[in-house]
């Protein structure tokens, strides 16, 4: 029963049903490209979050876990009617579809094509439109971080000390902090802190909406940008926050108000920060690399180069392997000393030695700074 699903599942099949009303809706309307883009933002959510959320229950290695069992028949419910969804749209991909989720799981019992089948029709009481702005806002913060991280020249696998994250509107922030680990994973980072002092970690310039305003202030356009760029920026946030305006002197006289949608918020990181800007949200990353980051994000890379080569030797989910490492620099064998259980365990290895191993071709990888030789070979 969907009650029972854990929140992962209610929320995709929340999104599931909002999407086939907007659907629905759009087509109804004769608005095909809004009908699309409605399949499409699904489709987008379901494969980089969904199943990305989802692949430790797939992987599970017991077949008989509810959470297994409830990831694997909610991803095929979704499937289903994604299906049965863009058959207008894509009728011969739809088809091809069809054919392997339905027919050939099915056979007789399924209708023998998609365009059969009638169209799907949305369950309002699946529909849980608090859960979809979380995991929007949760969504959100992530697609922000990893935007400060690129913005910083900092790579996804290099851990980070903490995210600071602000909100401008704090209504879900008690379920977000609940959420903590689940943004702590995505950003690599070892803590998310909320906070409401945003000028601790950036600077606000505010420059006037010159398309908007252009016409209405004429002349003016000049002193306006001037008294824009000499306000505190955070002031002028937290003003245009409670009163929904800010008003300014024009001199002789004369003033005028301006609202959210006449002025553009541009924000600077101070030092030792990244940031990034969306709407509702700010997410600031911490840049300062300690030796234990660095060190850290080192194991990670060194994880990357082993399960590729346990790709390459066509090793299964489960299988054990032994590792075998030739290097020179003594900080990246301290490195791996210190996150020996760490790689151990990521990469399923029942040892790692700091020697050739016999019958095994290695490959060359660099990790940070230092160069090693890598040799994979399955356990005996």
């Amino acid at each position: 029963p969907l009650a029972q699903r854990s929140e992962l599942d209610r929320w995709i099949l929340s999104e599931l049903n909002a999407t086939i009303a907007t659907v629905t809706e759009r087509m109804d309307a004769y608005d095909n490209y809004g009908a699309c883009q409605a399949i499409t933002q699904f489709v987008d959510a379901m494969s980089n979050w969904y199943v990305r959320r989802s692949r430790d229950r797939f992987w599970a290695s017991d077949k008989r876990s509810p959470e297994k069992l409830d990831a694997y028949w909610t991803l095929y419910e979704c499937l289903l009617a994604t299906t049965k969804l863009i058959a207008p749209f894509v009728p011969f991909l739809a088809e091809s579809l069809w054919q392997k989720l339905a027919v050939a799981t099915f056979g007789d019992q399924a209708p023998e094509s998609v365009h059969l089948c009638d169209y799907p029709v949305a369950k309002p009481q699946a529909i849980d439109a608090a859960l979809s702005v979380q995991m929007h806002l949760v969504r959100e913060i992530t697609s922000l971080g990893r935007q400060a991280r690129s913005a910083a020249e900092l790579k996804v696998r290099q851990p980070l000390a903490k995210v600071e994250v602000i909100l401008a509107d704090t209504t879900h922030q008690a379920w977000l902090e609940s959420h903590a680990g689940l943004i702590a994973e995505e950003l690599n980072v070892k803590a998310v802190d909320f906070t409401e002092n945003a000028e601790q970690y950036i600077d606000y310039t505010i420059v006037p909406n010159f398309k908007r305003l252009g016409p209405k202030l004429g002349k003016n356009m000049p002193k306006v940008k001037k008294l824009l760029g000499d306000l505190d920026g955070g002031q002028m946030l937290a003003e245009l926050k409670s009163a929904g305006k800010v008003t300014l002197d024009l001199g002789d006289g004369a003033s005028i108000d301006l609202d959210e949608d006449d002025i553009e918020v541009r924000l600077q990181a101070k030092e030792g920060w990244a940031a990034a800007q969306g709407r509702g949200v700010v997410v600031v990353l911490a840049t300062e690399l300690t030796e234990e980051l660095i060190s850290e994000g080192w194991m990670r890379d060194l994880v990357r180069v082993i399960q590729d080569q346990r790709k390459e030797l066509g090793c299964e989910f489960t299988d054990r392997i032994e590792i075998g490492i030739v290097t020179e620099s003594t900080e990246l064998r301290t490195a791996i000393e210190q996150f020996r259980e760490y790689v151990l365990q990521e990469t399923l290895a029942v040892s790692i030695v700091f020697e050739p191993l016999k019958g095994v071709e290695s490959v060359v990888a660099k990790i940070g700074d230092a160069e090693a030789q890598i040799y994979v070979k399955v356990a005996s």
